[in-house]
């Protein structure tokens, strides 16, 4: 049964479609035979019960120098959609939670990947915290008294923003570290919320897994090797895609979030694992697709369309 689909993410034209899991989910949805349509989160409007977007036909193409085209715009009503891919990047801030106030509105009825309300509710680096046995010692806060205690119980520990993204202004601070005092004051200036505070694994120069779950269950995953001169393993930042295997301690991980993935209608999901310690659970606009089919890895994107259409028969 063809589907109607509508993609909310940010300008299509900027995404590098060669890593970029939306993109091919959209392949994978014109493939087949889906109808898609395109929209950026700022275009919706709540009139009254009803909530709409000037939304264009689309087409994909997986060519680097023509990757899409756009219909004319026609102002919609999005719950005439049967499935609505919420794939918008962080940041996740107060623009991005009224995006899921909004699509919580036609959710179920139009099916949301992910469940707004859920996305909303388990923010990459605070759901997480639900699974402290599975995580290295981690602190959420900005109290410097707090901080500085955990500092001298853990020594060597990364810091990072409690709602950053693709590896920005994430920091390793060392015992007796000299820059502390000035990394402490720029961070309370930049970011209003606490921040993640967590011992630092230098085992992560193995490898930062990013492992890709499908409706609560394990569907690939791909090894992020940082560059020598960088602590980040995103591949945004340089890191290297390598082919990879579940420990079993990494796929004893994923069988403990998979029944809470799946209660929660987190279909599509990308979790960070080092040296087999649960970092992050990324729910917003997971990553990781692309790489895994280009080292030999499965085709996730058509494993989420099965779920999803099964959903929507």
């Amino acid at each position: 049964m063809a589907l109607n689909i509508a993609v909310q993410m940010d300008p299509i034209a900027r995404i590098n479609i060669r890593g970029d899991s939306t993109f091919a989910l959209l392949l994978e949805a014109q493939r087949r035979g889906h109808a898609l349509a395109y929209y950026t989160p700022d275009q919706m409007s709540l009139r009254g019960e009803q909530l709409v977007a000037p939304v264009r036909p689309l087409t994909v193409r997986d060519d680097e120098r023509d990757h899409f085209s756009l219909g004319e715009a026609r102002r919609t009503d999005l719950a005439s959609f049967d499935v609505i891919l919420l794939r918008q990047d962080p940041p996740f801030d107060l623009a991005y939670i009224t995006t899921t106030h909004l699509l919580e509105r036609i959710h179920p009825g139009t099916l949301v990947v992910n469940d707004p309300a859920s996305v909303r509710n388990a923010p990459e680096k605070v759901f997480v915290m639900q699974f402290g046995d599975l995580m290295p010692p981690t602190l959420i806060s900005r109290d410097v008294d707090e901080i500085n205690a955990f500092r001298a119980e853990h020594g060597d520990v990364v810091m990072k923003p409690l709602y950053g993204h693709g590896g920005a202004a994430v920091f390793r601070v060392m015992p007796k570290d000299m820059n502390f005092g000035s990394l402490h004051d720029m961070f309370s200036v930049t970011f209003r919320e606490p921040w993640v505070i967590q011992r630092f694994l230098p085992e992560v120069k193995h490898g930062d897994k990013r492992i890709i779950l499908v409706d609560g269950e394990f569907a690939g995953a791909v090894n992020r090797v940082p560059a020598d001169n960088d602590l980040r393993s995103n591949m945004v930042r340089g890191g290297a895609a390598k082919a990879t295997d579940l420990s079993p301690r990494e796929r004893a991980i994923c069988e403990r979030l998979g029944p809470a993935l799946r209660d929660r209608g987190l279909l599509f999901v990308g979790i960070d694992v080092i040296d087999g310690y649960l970092t992050e659970i990324n729910v917003t606009s997971p990553t990781g697709i692309r790489a895994i089919a280009r080292v030999g890895g499965p085709d996730i994107a058509a494993r989420v369309w099965d779920v999803i259409e099964a959903r929507r028969s």
